[in-house]
């Protein structure tokens, strides 16, 4: 491990002890719908793998170390890249429902007929849709900052995320620091711990994420924010919802929403966060969300 990993670590001791660390875990790629996805996993390799979907616009690096850790401590944790997007090949999708075809695949390739899934942003709308596609495949079901098809305000986030794209050039920040967090104290702290948990791994790095899958992925939420919503509430097993309460992008309704979608599940709304409440709140989440997958 990388020195900064090992000194970043040592800080979250309570959390991390004997766990393996995201920051090390080899890339890989396997086979499947004609084209070779990448994906990396760590954890206990028993018991029903808990597959990672990650939001728009990223790759492998794009998960917060903290959160895929955290989960790891007990659980065979794998993340995939979408089709085109960092070491996988292929083109781009540009609708949701192909996602989940490939994912559906993805899972199928590496020997697995039933897993539990945690999607996050885009991610949690791909996890719906492979719900959709192959019921009783997803056993328990993380959704965060993820709305249904056709949802509060999701057909203006693609206009949303360009134009504070725009704006964070224009101000030298980070977009996921506008995009992600608040812009309050808190918000901006969190921001910039995110932002730095993000570069702690220093070797063996994805591929960078291309324009052409920001346009892409965008042209696929706009469609799913425009879809009327789907029957789901038999397709997986237990659900748990989290939301941050100043989410721009996927506007806090949504968790009412979903609650509609899959009547009984647990909603957690956390307050002064945004699209990326799991990175903000990550101890809480990883907690909460081990709590609910633990059988």
């Amino acid at each position: 491990m990388s020195q900064q990993g090992t000194t970043q670590h040592s800080m979250d001791a309570q959390y991390y002890v004997d766990a393996q660390y995201y920051v090390d875990a080899p890339t890989r790629t396997i086979a499947a719908g004609g084209v070779r996805f990448a994906y990396r996993e760590l954890g206990p390799q028993s018991g029903i793998p808990l597959v990672l979907l990650t939001h728009l616009g990223a790759n492998l690096d794009g998960w917060d170390p903290r959160v895929v850790d955290g989960l790891a401590q007990d659980r065979h944790v794998i993340a995939v890249d979408y089709r085109g997007v960092g070491g996988s090949t292929g083109r781009v999708r540009d609708s949701i429902g192909e996602m989940a075809d490939d994912v559906v695949a993805v899972i199928r390739a590496l020997g697995h007929d039933r897993v539990d899934m945690f999607g996050l942003a885009i991610g949690g709308m791909v996890a719906q849709a492979v719900a959709e596609r192959a019921p009783r495949l997803i056993d328990r079901l993380v959704l965060a900052a993820a709305g249904p098809a056709g949802g509060p305000g999701l057909a203006a986030a693609p206009r949303v995320t360009v134009t504070t794209g725009l704006r964070a050039a224009l101000t030298f920040n980070d977009p996921k620091t506008l995009l992600f967090f608040t812009s309050t104290a808190t918000g901006k702290h969190a921001a910039r711990a995110y932002l730095a948990r993000l570069q702690e791994r220093t070797a063996g790095r994805d591929k960078p994420v291309t324009p052409g899958t920001y346009r892409a992925q965008l042209t696929a939420l706009r469609r799913w924010g425009q879809q009327a919503p789907s029957e789901l509430s038999s397709a997986v097993g237990e659900v748990f919802i989290v939301q941050g309460d100043s989410d721009r992008l996927v506007p806090a309704a949504n968790a009412t929403e979903l609650a509609r979608v899959f009547p009984g599940a647990m909603v957690t709304v956390y307050p002064d966060s945004g699209h990326g409440v799991v990175f903000q709140y990550h101890r809480k989440f990883v907690a909460a969300a081990r709590d609910f997958l633990r059988r």
